[in-house]
């Protein structure tokens, strides 16, 4: 009988995981290395900066890199001796430079699957600059060859919750009309757990390379009721969240973006019937999603 040559183990051949050190917009890449390393599977850290946040990494037990997605030498490095990769990046300049970098990295490394971070309406005429960015990111990904699966996520529970701490607790002050509006959520952790699910060793089939993420549809009502502490929704007009908005993110290509998706929001309104939580958080991720309620909880505690 012909030899076979072994998959290599879980243990001995690293999950490249990008977005590692987390931050702000959910923290998807940092959980997913934790997640990975729970599995006993080998993980690659990629980090812009070695810092604090990268020495928490390595006491975790990832090999920890650093590089910028950017830049093609610091990528190839990266993905040297690697056969699956997360890639995620911020909401910020560079998501289109960054994707080229990492897929002709993967290709000409041979990755058999990249799992990456997408947004939920990502088209190429979706309503914001970002989400058809994003798409355009899929293209190029799948032009690559690498068994790309997209995760088109939702509105983050940690992108909700910044503006609810930007407001002391006492307000939610965003341009998103009345409070009958609906929002599709999830927890960057939820996420994580799909993508680290489709990083699995074996890995799982998924027919579809694009798997829609969303784990829970609330009113603005329902989210503010969920926080409440006296929490207030406030409607402000889009030009006075534009200027609030500059104070708090710093990032113009953030307030672009976020001012068309709460746009988008305010104009579908209380449509409620064109959101569904999707049971591929269950499927990928072993467990159903976490609800606002959950999150909110355990941020106090």
């Amino acid at each position: 009988m012909p030899e076979t040559t072994p998959t290599p183990s879980a243990t001995t051949e690293p999950v490249l995981v990008t977005g590692a050190a987390g931050g702000q917009q959910g923290s998807t890449g940092r959980h997913v290395v934790r997640l990975l390393l729970d599995r006993g599977q080998a993980v690659r850290a990629l980090v812009r900066t070695d810092d604090d946040r990268a020495a928490a990494l390595r006491k975790m037990g990832a090999e920890v890199v650093v590089g910028d997605l950017r830049e093609i030498t610091d990528v190839l490095a990266a993905v040297r001796g690697v056969r699956r990769a997360f890639f995620t990046y911020p909401v910020t300049d560079g998501l289109l430079e960054a994707t080229g970098a990492f897929a002709a990295a993967a290709r000409r490394e041979g990755l058999e699957r990249v799992v990456e971070v997408s947004q939920l309406a990502a088209a190429p005429d979706a309503g914001t600059p970002r989400m058809r960015q994003h798409w355009v990111a899929e293209e190029v990904f799948d032009w690559a060859g690498v068994g790309a699966v997209h995760l088109r996520a939702g509105v983050f529970f940690e992108n909700l919750d910044f503006l609810v701490r930007a407001g002391g607790g006492r307000e939610l002050a965003m341009p998103l009309g009345s409070l009958d509006t609906v929002l599709p959520l999830i927890a960057g952790e939820d996420v994580a757990r799909v993508g680290a699910g489709l990083l699995a060793d074996p890995l799982p089939s998924c027919a579809d390379p694009v798997v829609l993420l969303t784990g829970q549809i609330l009113t603005v009502g329902e989210a503010v009721e969920t926080y409440g502490g006296g929490l207030k929704y406030v409607d402000v007009p889009p030009e006075e969240w534009r200027e609030r908005a500059m104070s708090l993110y710093g990032d113009t290509h953030v307030v672009a973006h976020l001012d068309k998706l709460w746009e988008l929001f305010r104009l579908i309104g209380s449509h409620h019937e064109l959101y569904q939580a999707t049971e591929a958080i269950e499927r990928f991720g072993g467990r159903p999603p976490g609800t606002l309620r959950e999150f909110v909880q355990g941020r106090r505690a």
